[in-house]
């Protein structure tokens, strides 16, 4: 007699840690650009103006495999996908603008979702921020205010819903994944928390897992507001360290006055190195935080009069050493709970990027290789 088997597919166990890289879209011309930055503006403007400021300084950073391309051509997104999946990168979490129902840089991820290419899981991180022209999120020199409403959280939550339905939309067990950048901005967070969890569940998309963005030095429990979980934005700018190339006053004040335009006065320099390991000795914080790790950090393409913040000495090694700290460090709180943010896949002007460059190379992507083949 024969023993009757099981011819049910098996169904892969979740990976110990899935790797989410922060996915900037602005690498397309829009109208709003071309007015406030000129014809043919993209990010790839900034970045071809970046130059070394001293001595060991990598800049400008250049495209390799890539290219300078335009994502509105399906062949490009088609290809980083494919870099990224082949290298062990789970998804991309696509930066999200809306200002009140007007959205901006949103064609990428409009085609992604319209013609179900790539096949690639994604989610969208809401960058609820200013847009400023230098850059920060502030209230200077802003081009376009965020606001916010009641009736304008109900229409995001239910244009968000679509891309929530999408089957490679990023989910902790059954539920779709949200970042909020600045949750902290909103004016009560719990309350659009609620709102929008019970508008995602009349609309059939289930309940939302909110994760706050702890960016550019905000701490927010996320319990306290509603949110399930919070994300670490690297590298933390309240624990890189001791600045490089920076004296005692005495010699400070010498220096404004011999060298008033020198680039260790007008910039923040710091040591990759040791912000690594200063971000690897923190103790994990008293409530649910997903870790995030960096390939570097360089805003001076951006910023070439000043107050661009640098991290020097970054290679490879130094990330695969940051990688893995996190991966022995972090236990997920559930196996759908595994979730490592990286910043970012392609954040050319602020020099931290996964995509090949002409310097390293696939060198950043390898370090995932690795760990991905040890798994």
């Amino acid at each position: 007699m024969s023993v009757p088997t099981d011819s049910s597919p098996e169904v892969a166990p979740p990976p110990a840690h899935r790797f989410i890289a922060f996915f900037l879209p602005q690498f397309h011309p829009i109208p709003e650009n071309d007015e406030w930055w000129g014809p043919g503006f993209t990010e790839w403007s900034n970045v071809a103006k970046g130059r070394p400021l001293f001595a060991g300084h990598q800049q400008p950073h250049l495209p390799a495999d890539l290219g300078f391309y335009d994502l509105r051509l399906a062949e490009t997104r088609v290809a980083q996908a494919a870099l990224a999946a082949d290298h062990g990168i789970t998804g991309f979490c696509y930066y999200h603008y809306w200002f009140e129902g007007r959205r901006l840089l949103h064609r990428p991820f409009e085609a992604v979702l319209e013609s179900g290419e790539p096949d690639l899981p994604f989610c969208l991180c809401w960058a609820n921020e200013n847009w400023t022209r230098i850059w920060d999120g502030s209230h200077r020199h802003v081009l376009l205010q965020q606001t916010y409403s009641e009736d304008d959280d109900l229409r995001h939550i239910r244009w968000l819903a679509e891309a929530f339905s999408d089957n490679r939309y990023i989910r902790v067990g059954s539920r779709p994944l949200f970042l909020v950048y600045r949750a902290g901005h909103l004016p009560d967070a719990a309350r659009t928390a609620d709102l929008w969890r019970s508008e995602a569940q009349r609309l059939g998309v289930g309940d939302i897992y909110l994760c706050a963005v702890e960016g550019l030095a905000a701490r927010i429990d996320p319990a306290a507001v509603g949110f399930d979980a919070a994300v670490q934005f690297s590298p933390d700018i309240t624990n890189l360290g001791k600045r490089v190339n920076y004296p005692k006053p005495p010699v400070r004040a010498l220096r404004r006055v011999v060298r008033p335009r020198s680039p260790y006065r007008l910039n923040t320099v710091f040591d990759y190195r040791e912000a690594v390991s200063r971000d690897l000795a923190l103790a994990p914080p008293p409530y649910k935080r997903y870790p995030c790790v960096s390939p570097g950090w360089d805003n001076s393409a951006r910023r070439r009069n000043g107050g661009a913040r640098i991290l020097v000495n970054s290679s490879p090694e130094e990330y695969e050493r940051w990688v893995r700290g996190v991966v022995r460090s972090f236990e997920p709180y559930t196996p759908e709970e595994n979730l490592v943010f990286v910043n970012a896949w392609n954040e050319w002007a602020e020099g931290n990027h996964l995509e090949p460059s002409q310097l390293w190379g696939r060198s950043y992507l390898e370090v995932h290789s690795r760990l991905r083949a040890e798994a």
